[in-house]
């Protein structure tokens, strides 16, 4: 059954327009924590020569994944598989990109320590990892909503919530890849960027 995000709707085009400078032009990109599935029809069809592979652990958004997927008739975009992004055993050998998007934030932290140490061993040199959502800098003033929606995470589940940039840095540089660009997005969001040198 299809599900619709309307976040997903509001963000596609904008983060196609950052995808474009930051993805290879060919090659497989892996979606972590796909959710609806909308982003990965849109990025599918925006990216041809790319072949596009979802993820979800929820059975319904791997359900709803697999519905946008029949209807869109894509030969680049493929069946989704479950993918819990803080297993140390991921489905996959190896990957040309990784894109991770409104996924830290709500999930517990062990989740994007995951996401980094298998990007490790999934990406070549070079190859980045994409991650976008909200978060906190220590440098900029946080955007009200930002503070509200993160106070309503933690209230839901005391290890969710918006993390600090500085952070995931740190978790970055440990499994050793650097940020290698920072990207304001729509609605204080962020698209943040990491490649092993």
């Amino acid at each position: 059954m299809k599900r619709h995000a309307p976040a997903t709707a509001r963000n596609s085009e904008p983060l196609a327009k950052i995808l474009d400078q930051e993805l290879p032009g060919t090659g497989l990109v892996l979606e972590v924590a796909s959710g609806s599935g909308e982003h990965a029809v849109f990025m599918a069809r925006h990216f041809p020569r790319l072949t596009w592979q979802p993820s979800d652990l929820d059975g319904r958004a791997l359900d709803s994944v697999a519905a946008w997927r029949e209807e869109a008739g894509l030969a680049n975009l493929c069946e989704p598989f479950v993918l819990d992004a803080a297993s140390d055993r991921w489905p996959i050998e190896s990957a040309d990109a990784l894109l991770c998007v409104n996924m830290i934030h709500i999930s517990q932290w062990d989740a994007t320590e995951g996401l980094f140490r298998n990007a490790t061993h999934l990406l070549p040199p070079g190859a980045p990892l994409i991650v976008y959502g909200p978060f906190f800098e220590d440098e900029v003033e946080t955007a009200p909503s930002n503070n509200a929606f993160d106070a309503d995470l933690r209230r839901r589940n005391p290890e969710w919530g918006l993390r600090n940039v500085d952070r995931v840095d740190a978790l970055g540089v440990s499994s050793g890849f650097a940020r290698t660009a920072r990207h304001e997005m729509p609605a204080n969001n962020l698209t943040l960027v990491y490649r092993k040198p």
